[in-house]
């Protein structure tokens, strides 16, 4: 399987302009979880000629192709990652809006547990979690 998500796309035969190379590297490199415009403002910055529905039109061919996975957090925005990333889930911050990733090895036994007890067997899950930090009193 390829790893970076140029060589997914190239796996997959896209076509790959200097413009999707701009964004697929700007995807590849965030380390947060960028709506389109956040996107934009960093492609645009590599390259001026980029425009905002280039990112559109980009974010949609890669999420339709498996290469993103869109992420909506209730905020009105969505939100992307690189899809097939190790499994992970999410705690977001109310307030600031920060998306934490982590992993919970009981939470995930939890899920398994309850799938079992069900009657089914897990093929994949997501789970965010919605909070405000505590305050120190």
């Amino acid at each position: 399987m390829a790893k970076t998500i140029l060589q997914r796309c190239e796996a997959k035969g896209l076509r790959m302009t200097g413009q999707r190379r701009t964004i697929a590297a700007v995807l590849e490199d965030a380390t947060d979880h960028p709506d389109v415009e956040e996107l934009y403002a960093r492609a645009s910055a590599a390259d001026s000629a980029i425009s905002l529905a280039t990112v559109y039109r980009t974010v949609k061919l890669f999420e339709e192709q498996g290469i993103l996975d869109k992420l909506d957090f209730g905020d009105g925005r969505a939100r992307y990652e690189r899809a097939e990333r190790e499994h992970h889930d999410h705690l977001i911050d109310l307030d600031t809006g920060d998306v934490i990733e982590f992993v919970d090895p009981e939470i995930e036994e939890l899920q398994e547990r309850i799938a079992r007890k069900l009657g089914y067997r897990l093929t994949g899950h997501r789970l965010e979690l919605y909070g405000r930090r505590l305050k120190d009193d």
